[in-house]
C-alpha cells in the first residue's frame, strides 16, 4: 500500500484539502494520506521547503510527497515532480523542493526532476487558481499508483532554488539567523549542534543565554532557554511560553553564539 504526504498553506476552514483527497482517492483508492501540515504561512514557500526537509527523511521508499504552496498559481511558473532517492515530490517550481534537492545533493541519492506537462495525467478542466487540485493532486495520485515518473513530463535540470543563508563564523564564535518560529513560538537557528563549542552562551535580541540546556524541563517555567532541537538546530525558546513573543523575534533576526572556552 502506497503512502502520500500533503503539505499546503490552504488551512482546514474551506475544503480545499478534502477536494485533494477526493481526486487522489479516485484515481488510487488504497493509497493511504498523511497531512504534513497545512497551516504553512500563506504564500511563505521557505517555510514550506524547510517543512519538508525536515519530515522527508522519517517516510519510507515510493512515498510520494505533494507540497502546495503557490503564489505563482495561474502564471507561467512550472509544476515540477521530482524522484529524490527512492521517494517522489510534486510541487510548484518556486523553490518549495530547494532544501529537499539539496538533501539530495548532500547524502548523494539519486535524483531525477521533471516539468509536468503531459496533461494527460492531470484533472481535465484546469483553472488558473487551484492547481493543487487540478495538477498536483492527480499527478501525486498516479506516481502512487506506480506511475513512472518520466511519463509526467519532460526531464529538466534548471529548478527554481531559494538561497537560504548559512550560519557565519565570526572571531568568537557564531552569527546565526532565525530561520523558522514553530506553533509554539520556539525559535529555530541554521546553526547545527555539530558546529558549536561544548562551552558557549547566547545573546539573542539583547538578551543573554548562559549555555545550551539538554531539554526545556531542566528550567523552570518562564525561563529563556536555548536547546538543540530535534532536528539537531540550535533553538531559542521560552519554558511553557513563546521566544517569539517574549522577545519580539521574526525570522531573519541574528542569534550570536560566543566561545566560552
Amino acid at each position: 500500500m502506497s503512502v502520500l504526504t500533503l503539505l499546503t498553506d490552504f488551512g482546514t476552514q474551506d475544503g480545499f484539502i478534502g477536494v485533494m483527497k477526493g481526486v487522489i482517492w479516485e484515481i488510487c483508492p488504497t493509497v493511504q494520506i498523511s497531512d504534513i501540515s497545512h497551516q504553512i504561512q500563506p504564500q511563505n514557500v521557505r517555510q514550506a521547503s524547510i517543512t519538508l526537509s525536515r519530515v522527508f527523511p522519517y517516510f519510507g521508499d515510493g512515498t510520494v510527497h505533494v507540497a502546495v504552496v503557490d503564489p505563482g498559481v495561474g502564471t507561467r511558473r512550472r509544476a515540477i515532480a521530482a524522484q529524490i532517492g527512492t521517494q517522489f515530490c510534486v510541487a510548484p517550481d518556486n523553490g518549495l523542493l530547494t532544501l529537499s534537492l539539496q538533501r539530495a545533493k548532500d547524502k548523494h541519492l539519486p535524483l531525477k526532476i521533471v516539468s509536468l506537462d503531459n496533461a494527460d495525467y492531470w484533472l481535465h478542466d484546469i483553472t488558473s487558481t487551484f492547481h493543487g487540485r487540478d495538477i498536483f493532486a492527480p499527478v501525486g495520485a498516479h506516481l502512487a499508483a506506480g506511475v513512472p515518473l518520466e511519463k509526467t513530463g519532460k526531464i529538466i535540470n534548471d529548478p527554481i532554488l531559494l538561497e537560504f543563508p548559512k550560519a557565519e563564523k565570526t572571531d568568537d564564535g557564531w552569527a546565526a539567523k532565525i530561520t523558522l518560529i514553530d506553533h509554539f513560538g520556539n525559535l529555530r537557528t541554521n546553526l547545527l549542534a555539530a558546529d558549536i563549542d561544548d562551552k558557549v552562551s547566547i545573546r539573542v535580541l539583547g538578551k543573554d543565554i548562559e549555555k545550551i540546556s539538554a531539554s526545556y524541563g531542566h528550567h523552570t517555567i518562564g525561563d529563556l532557554v536555548s536547546v538543540i532541537d530535534s532536528g539537531g538546530y540550535l533553538e531559542i525558546a521560552v519554558v511553557n511560553g513563546s521566544a517569539e513573543k517574549r522577545l519580539k523575534a521574526k525570522v531573519g533576526d541574528i542569534v550570536r553564539v560566543i566561545n566560552n572556552g
